[in-house]
């Protein structure tokens, strides 16, 4: 085992949440760029810089609904011109503008040559004759987007690591793009443990109780971005779980829930062992999720690494797991910063007597209210209760040891979302 922790229970001996999260984020890389479409790539991270292919606009364009004109024509409010062509947007200008003309013009459309300036309707009034123009403060360049505003061609529009926002696959398109090289989405395979699972679909026999862990496992990984596969209940047996795990180390990320623990029937450390996965880490000093394993299995063809977590069966302890380590890890897959899951500083809506001697996340709610973050701990039986968890929008943290926090204070909040 490296990292240096044994399996000790004793709380003092475990790796801290900063510990096992340094451990977790030296053994993760960014996945590499493929090609990936457009309608696909939202959320992705950028693996290529993207140039302009053409000047944007590629021609100068009004910004307004108006007349097109020369400055020069128009000295003074009261300047009438007679009216020339009617340009509307997508077509494109027939002739240079004359002297003491001015042209009809839409929003879009393409600027005549030798126009510098676009009066908005608002300002003209028509006469016999043509427009009076009652702009006395017309300058060149007003209210026209000049060629290659944006940009010119060759010019890098969205560099390589950028995330892909809505607007930024926008200008990908607008520049002729309908694939990027993008970081894919991982690929997370998820396999809950334990001779007493039983689907969602079947009433629970004595001693057994429906698998719910797959199925919140899943939504986490699809809400941080990656692509989840649930491979089943795997029985308690070493032939079941080496079968599961092994299907499921083709994956990017292998998630297990239950058999961490030091029980007779927790096998999988040592099953997934056997498949030449390298523990890094087994137990943290957190509560709930104390349990948690987390290794390694090299790849011979060239793939990086598949990442291992082993959370805990009780389904609150597995949440709390999935939301400080496996988020991170999938992030660092997706090329992502770190910062997703530090703790955001909120205040206590009232006061919490906190026991124990590992940092704890206690679910609690949000005021929506509030001028500031304010929240507030809910009524909660541990980290087998997750309907009330499920009613909480994150996660008070409360350090290790007995104390009274009072409200008012600041104290870390790690958002469910």
């Amino acid at each position: 085992m490296s990292g240096g922790w044994g399996k000790s229970t004793a709380a003092a001996e475990l790796p801290s949440v900063a510990e096992a999260l340094a451990l977790v984020h030296a053994r993760v890389a960014a996945l590499p760029p493929e090609s990936i479409a457009l309608a696909a790539a939202l959320g992705l991270v950028l693996g290529e810089d993207v140039q302009a292919d053409i000047d944007a606009p590629p021609f100068a364009k009004s910004l307004v609904d108006g007349y097109a004109v020369r400055s020069r024509d128009v000295a003074d409010s009261g300047q009438v011109l007679r009216v020339g062509e009617s340009i509307a947007a997508g077509q494109v200008p027939s002739r240079a503008l004359a002297a003491g003309e001015a042209a009809v013009i839409m929003t879009g459309a393409a600027v005549p040559d030798q126009a510098d300036a676009i009066v908005m309707h608002e300002r003209t009034r028509v006469v016999a004759g043509g427009i009076e123009i009652n702009d006395a403060k017309l300058k060149p360049g007003q209210n026209i987007l000049p060629r290659g505003r944006e940009a010119h061609a060759g010019d890098v529009v969205l560099a390589r690591g950028c995330v892909l926002t809505p607007a930024r696959l926008g200008v990908a398109a607008s520049f002729g793009r309908t694939e990027l090289r993008a970081i894919r989405r991982p690929k997370v395979a998820i396999a809950p443990t334990g001779d007493e699972l039983v689907p969602p679909t079947q009433i629970p026999g004595p001693g057994q109780i429906r698998d719910s862990s797959s199925t919140t496992l899943a939504a986490l990984a699809a809400q941080a971005g990656a692509v989840a596969e649930t491979l089943g209940i795997v029985a308690d047996d070493p032939g079941a779980l080496r079968a599961a795990f092994a299907k499921g180390l083709e994956s990017d990320l292998l998630v297990i829930s239950g058999g961490v623990s030091a029980g007779k029937h927790d096998l999988v450390p040592e099953t997934l062992e056997a498949l030449g996965v390298a523990c890094v880490f087994h137990k943290v000093r957190i509560k709930p999720g104390k349990p948690i394993w987390f290794g390694v299995k090299p790849r011979t063809d060239g793939r990086t690494p598949a990442l291992v977590f082993g959370l805990p069966g009780n389904p609150v302890g597995s949440l709390v797991g999935f939301l400080v380590f496996v988020r991170a890890a999938i992030d660092g897959l997706l090329g992502r910063g770190r910062d997703r899951g530090r703790p955001l500083p909120v205040r206590l809506a009232r006061d919490f007597a906190h026991k124990g001697d590992r940092p704890t996340y206690h679910p609690a709610t949000l005021q929506e209210d509030a001028l500031e973050p304010v929240a507030a701990a809910v009524d909660w039986a541990g980290s087998a209760d997750l309907s009330r968890a499920a009613a909480a929008d994150g996660f008070l943290l409360f350090e290790a040891g007995d104390r009274l926090y009072k409200a008012g204070e600041i104290v870390g909040f790690l958002p469910m979302r």
